[in-house]
């Protein structure tokens, strides 16, 4: 076959070898320089891991495509034909490459921002920050690579220029077709820029307590407390309420109620609650207040407010002095717990009741809204369904 003469050459051949060995070479070379180096710095190890492949492939394709560029002979279609296949593998292998150094640069700028501190809300904005546009930039890089694969395909410069005439319609309809992704997309950017929301914050919604796991350019994913997963689009984040437990800081206010008896013993229970949180670590230090917020009728509502570093915490904090609370009432103060009262009473034995004798006093109605003078009954008029007839001669017609 005429055609597969040009891949037959010896000067091909040994050129397409030294290119497949030399880019093995070189990036045998780079991996141990940056293994090396990766005993002491961690960067090194995660760009190792990161772009190791996708490197090793672009220096690959990119030495087969210089070298048929330089070597190969054949005819002009065959030519051609390899020369876009090389060079769409060589994007696809950059664009690759480009991606997975943008992971790298938003791991090493993450590595700087620990979010397994105490006070991480700057960490956590950053972060979400960074995902973001980190995802933005994949987006724009995946969208120019394949805008240079299909510039590439012969006669695609005319093809586009009669699609770009009729794309004005075209707009218009896939505008409107996609009209809640895009708010979606843009919502996903709001958040991720405006502080409102950001990964890791402990939040209400629907009713359900959760964390933040990952936002996107279209949804949110929120950790509900039981290991259950709720989706959300972006848009809800934007145009519903939702609560916000750590915006500003992690640590956190909770209340422990408790509905008592009249009998209970308010000191007593203020001294055995300082003695548990003062035992505990789950406590911080800032808030333990006992009050009795009300007594009515009865019981008396008896409201305990602890603080704790972050949410979970406080949950379990509250727990813990809700269960030995109730421990101490049931043993020092059992009077205080709620009871019902019932109070019976017997009436004694009556005779039939006396008549009444008839007032002499003149029964007066007073004057109303809609009756008692000619104000009220003219009032009264206007919402009836009477229409007042005027007398006179009818008109002609």
């Amino acid at each position: 076959m005429p055609d597969l003469e040009g891949f037959l050459q010896t000067d091909y051949l040994i050129a397409l070898l030294v290119a497949v060995v030399g880019a093995v070479v070189v990036t045998a070379i780079v991996a141990l320089m940056f293994r090396v180096v990766g005993r002491k710095k961690a960067w090194a190890r995660t760009l190792v891991g990161l772009v190791r492949v996708p490197f090793r492939l672009t220096l690959l394709v990119g030495a087969i495509w210089s070298v048929n560029t330089l070597f190969l002979q054949s005819t002009e279609e065959i030519e051609r034909l390899v020369d876009f296949l090389f060079r769409a593998l060589f994007i696809v292998a950059a664009t690759w490459l480009i991606c997975a150094l943008l992971y790298f640069f938003e791991e090493v700028a993450a590595t700087r921002y620990r979010v397994d501190v105490r006070d991480n809300r700057v960490a956590r904005r950053v972060r979400t920050q960074l995902r973001m546009l980190r995802r933005i930039g994949v987006v724009v890089i995946v969208i120019c690579a394949i805008g240079a694969v299909l510039l590439s395909i012969p006669g695609a410069a005319t093809l586009g220029a009669s699609l770009f005439a009729s794309a004005g319609l075209l707009s218009v309809v896939a505008g409107l077709a996609a009209q809640s992704t895009l708010a979606n997309v843009f919502a996903g950017i709001q958040l991720a820029f405006n502080n409102a929301l950001r990964v890791d914050d402990v939040v209400i919604v629907e009713t359900e307590w959760g964390k933040i796991e990952e936002i996107t350019l279209t949804y949110v994913v929120v950790h509900i407390w039981d290991d259950r997963r709720m989706v959300l689009p972006s848009t809800y984040f934007t145009t519903n309420p939702f609560q916000n437990w750590t915006r500003h800081n992690s640590e956190l206010l909770g209340a422990v109620e408790f509905d008592l008896d009249w009998r209970v013993d308010p000191a007593g229970m203020r001294v055995e609650l300082d003695r548990i949180v003062a035992q505990t670590e789950l406590w911080d230090g800032r808030v333990v207040v006992l009050q009795v917020t009300d007594a009515v009728g009865g019981f008396v509502r008896v409201r305990v407010l602890v603080s704790a570093a972050d949410a979970p915490t406080l949950f379990d904090l509250r727990c813990l002095v809700r269960e030995n609370l109730i421990d101490w009432i049931n043993t020092h103060n059992p009077e205080a717990l709620p009871v019902g009262r019932m109070e019976l009473r017997r009436e004694p034995a009556r005779g039939p009741l006396p008549k009444r004798a008839e007032s002499a006093h003149p029964v007066t109605a007073p004057i109303g809204l809609f009756s008692g003078d000619e104000n009220a009954k003219a009032r009264a008029a206007e919402f009836t369904a009477t229409i007042p007839v005027q007398e006179g001669p009818a008109k002609e017609r």
